[in-house]
């Protein structure tokens, strides 16, 4: 079966810096649901339209392309007391950036001794990569999957 609208993917992926150096690898299959639902880069989507089982897709993703520009407005200072005692360099937490609306995930870091530094920026954001990915299974997505715009199952989504 080939990759078109409405299919779940399997695939195994790399993402490396332009330099070569490993940033992300898939160590078990991941799926998504296949036609414009934001669940995988546009590029890559694009690329693997008509594909099937055991083709590759090998792309340069620029910043915008992959995991965004790097936003100077979504790194905070917040007061130390807000935080949990044993909080580290590192941690994540959910959060919104207004107090409102879309949560983002926060990595810590920085620590002083009455602020917090936090970062809503994706770890790679800025970064041009390297993604490589090799497409494992092919299969016509269910109802219930269009429906809720995801995949569904061992390697998909697994709750509501």
């Amino acid at each position: 079966m080939n990759i078109v609208k409405d299919t779940v993917v399997t695939l195994t992926y790399i993402v490396k810096d332009m330099d070569g150096n490993l940033l992300e690898e898939s160590n078990e299959p991941v799926s998504y649901l296949h036609g414009d639902y934001d669940n995988i880069f546009p590029l890559v989507e694009h690329a693997l339209d008509g594909k099937t089982t055991g083709e590759t897709v090998d792309l340069k993703l620029q910043p915008a392309d992959a995991f965004g520009e790097y936003e100077e407005s979504l790194v905070r200072v917040e007061p130390r007391e807000g935080f949990p005692d044993d909080i580290e360099i590192g941690m994540q937490f959910v959060g919104s950036p207004d107090g409102g609306g879309e949560e983002l995930l926060y990595t810590v870091t920085d620590i002083a001794e009455d602020k917090v530094v936090v970062d809503g920026n994706h770890p790679f954001a800025g970064q041009a990569v390297h993604f490589q990915c090799v497409v494992s299974d092919v299969r016509a997505a269910t109802a219930d999957e269009v429906a809720h715009r995801h995949a569904h199952g061992a390697h998909g989504h697994h709750h509501h």
